[in-house]
C-alpha cells in the first residue's frame, strides 16, 4: 500500500468518528483542554484547531497531550512550515482551505495526513489524480452548497467530502444526506462567547446535538 493510500485511510477513519468536525478558532490556549474534553464528552472526538491565532499550536499540543479520546487536527494549513509545525505539535491530521504545489509536495513527504480543500470539480479531479479520495469542500455554502456538491456525486463517485464553511446545525442535514459526504465541518460547536466564558457544559450540549446527526455515506 502506498503512503498516500495509508494516509487517506487515516483521514477516512478520522472523518467517520462523528458526523461533525468542529472548526475551532481559539484565542486562549488555557481553554483548549476543557473545551476538548467537553466536545469528547458530547460525542465529538475529532477536533480541528485552526492556525488563525497565536494560541493555536499551544492549544493543539495541550489537547494532544492531555485529552483522552480526542483526535486533534490542525486547520488553515497554508505552507509546508504550517504542516511541519502541526506535526511537531502532535496533530493527527491537517486541513487546508485549498492547495498549492509546495504544500502538496510537503504533504507527500510528511507522515501527517492532509485533508485538502477544493471549490471546483477541476480541483477535485487534480487531487484525485494524486491519490486524494477525501477532500474538504470549502467554502461550502458560498461555493454552491449542497446542490453543487450533490451534483458531483455521479461524475466523481470515488471522492468523499467534508464540506465546511457557512454550515450550521440546521443546514448540516442537507449535506449529510448526500451520498458523497462523510461528515461536515462547523464552527457552531465552539462559539466565541462560550469559549470566553468557559461554558463547557454549553459546548458539551452543542456537541451532543451535533453527534446525533446522521451521515448517509
Amino acid at each position: 500500500m502506498s503512503l498516500i493510500e495509508t494516509k487517506q485511510q487515516q483521514v477516512e477513519a478520522t472523518l467517520r468518528l462523528a458526523p461533525v468536525v468542529p472548526v475551532v478558532i481559539i484565542d486562549d490556549a488555557k481553554a483548549a483542554v476543557p473545551m476538548a474534553r467537553a466536545l469528547v464528552a458530547g460525542g465529538i472526538p475529532a477536533i480541528e484547531v485552526t492556525l488563525r491565532t497565536p494560541a493555536a499550536l499551544e492549544a493543539i499540543r495541550a489537547i494532544a497531550a492531555e485529552v483522552e479520546g480526542a483526535v486533534v487536527g490542525v486547520g488553515t494549513v497554508l505552507t509546508p512550515r504550517d504542516l511541519e509545525n502541526a506535526r511537531q505539535a502532535g496533530a493527527k491530521f491537517a486541513v487546508s482551505p485549498g492547495v498549492s504545489p509546495k504544500l502538496l509536495a510537503a504533504a507527500d513527504d510528511s507522515d501527517l495526513p492532509l485533508l485538502p480543500g477544493v471549490a471546483t470539480a477541476s480541483e477535485a479531479m487534480s487531487l484525485l489524480e494524486r491519490g486524494y479520495r477525501h477532500l474538504k469542500f470549502f467554502p461550502a455554502v458560498p461555493a454552491g452548497g449542497h446542490k453543487l456538491l450533490g451534483a458531483w456525486a455521479s461524475p466523481l463517485p470515488q471522492i468523499r467530502f467534508c464540506p465546511t464553511g457557512g454550515i450550521s446545525l440546521a443546514g448540516a442535514p442537507e449535506f449529510l444526506a448526500l451520498p458523497n459526504v462523510v461528515c461536515v465541518g462547523g464552527s457552531w460547536l465552539t462559539p466565541v462567547d462560550k469559549l470566553k466564558s468557559g461554558d463547557w457544559a454549553g459546548i458539551e450540549a452543542l456537541a451532543r446535538e451535533a453527534a446525533a446527526l446522521k451521515a448517509r455515506s
